[in-house]
């Protein structure tokens, strides 16, 4: 464990008022001012990584050495997370690389999974020795994955590159000059539609390459990017969303209370300029900022925005999601959600997601995802287990399985961690972690201290599921699903199971007879996804699951 003196003062602004946006910008850039520094042990010093399974959750350590091992006097964090559509096991991460903590200067580190994220491959930086930052990942619907980072060009502009790799992460291309700015976002669309493979990317407007512009679109596969163009009410510090028909959604902060939310009904038509159907104000009863004191230098987190692409009743919903300082109390720091139910036209009141009681802690990094089931995830970081005064934080978990009216209790998923250790030369731990949802539960990458210093981890949380409420229930938690059920010549098996156990899955005939073995191995707890492509006759097939003395069983319905 190192102990780092830190030099600099901590910038706090510990005032439930908004913060100009010049100000905020002022204090959160991303320069290289400090030179590149070489691992102080070449890498060679090494520690346990950190691994932990149970209850319908684990995590894996990311930035680890080849043989799996954590290495000692780097950091890492602000990692991007994006699963192949194609491969669900197939993942890919990236993250701010700080090769020594005695330096700032941060890098392009990533690292990819082929066995749905039990163990990852850290082969070293894009571009080494590069300065990069604000790492923002995704895959398009064949399986391309696409890494756009930001760089600063020495005088007074921010650009970005995006990166394309076409093996699952393992390697990446030169990258294509892609405009940018401070905190920059991506997303790809995979609606299925006629944008489907488009990517769009928009940044704060304050220190744009381009300006006045600070978004761009890339209709050609990541091979080119056009120019840029302004967005009404100039979002920051946001993400994106493709909803079910190509639209697109826009969310940041609106420069003081409250979030902005931009829709382009048109973006995905290449024929045409990037149009701008409505910027919307969404009352969050407090606003996003930068500079609390739980993360002295870096923001409370970021506006996540996702839309609902299930077949269900909240279909085409659009939700957001931020940690707010709060206006109508002395709350520093809340996660709260607010819902639109016509496509971004109005906006309910907001919720708070966080139970805990009274106003003196902190829920901070607050992230969701929505599943293609409709059920929204929402993870956060929690001082409420701390002792008064302290910042030590646990990962804290909900979701909504009724679009958001309710919200299961919050689920602490780890012990408490101190984010104000392992610094590299900067007072924060980041500014975002990011989430993926599936049918059958939430990717989180995000960033801990569990091993005296900070360091990237993946990790999948499967929901409790109701009834279970005892220990023993669930270790012996086992689960099977598959979609799409009926199918025609394929489906994804997803299955959990609470304990580590010799894993036996396979397709019967209606008759009872096995007729395909999908899997038969040792499997560590936890939740995993196998493809089923069928050359059988359309019918009635039974797959089953069995681990120690438990059996489950989903009927599949092939069809044509």
């Amino acid at each position: 464990m190192f102990s780092i003196l830190m030099l600099m003062p901590a910038i706090t602004f510990n005032q439930n008022v908004p913060l100009s946006k010049e100000r905020m910008m002022a204090i959160h850039r991303e320069v290289p001012d400090q030179p590149y520094l070489p691992n102080a042990f070449g890498n060679k010093k090494t520690s346990p990584a950190r691994s932990f399974s149970g209850s319908g959750f684990f995590i894996s350590q990311v930035n680890v050495n080849e043989n799996g091992d954590n290495i000692l006097g780097d950091a890492a964090n602000e990692p991007s997370l994006s699963v192949d559509p194609s491969d669900p096991n197939r993942m890919v991460i990236g993250w701010r690389q700080f090769d020594n903590v005695l330096s700032n200067f941060r890098q392009a580190g990533y690292a990819y999974s082929t066995d749905a994220g039990h163990t990852w491959t850290f082969p070293g930086k894009i571009e080494s020795g590069n300065f990069r930052s604000d790492p923002v990942l995704d895959f398009d619907s064949d399986g391309f994955a696409y890494y756009n980072s930001l760089t600063f060009d020495g005088g007074s502009l921010y650009t970005t590159k995006v990166f394309k790799s076409d093996d699952g992460g393992a390697s990446w291309n030169t990258g294509v000059d892609a405009h940018g700015g401070d905190k920059q976002w991506m997303t790809i669309d995979r609606s299925g539609g006629a944008g489907t493979g488009n990517i769009y990317s928009a940044w704060n407007s304050f220190y744009s390459s381009c300006s006045p512009g600070f978004f761009t679109r890339s209709a050609d596969n990541g091979s080119s990017f056009e120019d840029c163009v302004e967005v009404p009410g100039q979002p920051y510090w946001g993400t994106m969303a493709i909803g079910n028909d190509g639209e697109l959604y826009v969310a940041g902060s609106s420069g003081g209370a409250g979030i902005i939310v931009v829709k382009s009904t048109t973006a995905w038509d290449p024929g045409f300029p990037v149009n701008w159907d409505l910027s919307n104000y969404v009352d969050m009863d407090g606003f996003i900022t930068a500079g609390v004191y739980v993360n002295p230098a870096g923001l409370l987190g970021q506006a996540s925005i996702d839309v609902d692409r299930s077949n269900g009743p909240g279909r085409g919903n659009v939700y957001v999601l931020s940690s707010v300082m709060r206006l109508s109390n002395t709350d520093s720091a809340d996660v709260m959600f607010s819902r639109s139910i016509d496509g971004g036209l109005t906006w309910s009141s907001p919720i708070r997601i966080n139970d805990d009681a009274g106003t003196d802690h902190y829920q901070w990094f607050g992230t969701m995802s929505v599943a293609p089931n409709g059920r929204i995830d929402v993870v956060w970081l929690d001082t409420r287990d701390a002792p008064p005064g302290s910042y030590l934080s646990s990962l804290y978990y909900s979701c909504s399985l009724d679009q958001g009216e309710t919200w299961l209790l919050n689920e602490r998923l780890t012990d408490s961690f101190d984010p104000h250790i392992g610094w590299p030369q900067q007072n924060k731990m980041g500014d975002y972690f990011d989430m993926e949802s599936d049918y059958y539960g939430a990717h989180l990458v995000w960033t801990n201290t569990f091993n005296g210093e900070e360091d990237v981890y993946y990790s999948y949380i499967t929901p409790v599921v109701a009834g279970i409420n005892t220990d023993q229930d669930i270790q012996n938690r086992l689960s099977l699903t598959s979609y799409p059920n009926p199918f025609t010549d394929h489906t994804t098996i997803g299955f959990t199971i609470g304990v580590t156990s010799m894993v036996k899955i396979v397709i019967c005939d209606i008759s009872g007879r096995v007729i395909k073995t999908l899997a038969d191995e040792k499997k560590q707890a936890g939740t995993y996804h196998l493809d089923w492509n069928s050359d059988f006759p359309p019918g009635y097939y039974d797959c089953l699951l069995s681990s120690g003395a438990q059996t489950k069983h989903v009927g599949l319905v092939k069809i044509r």
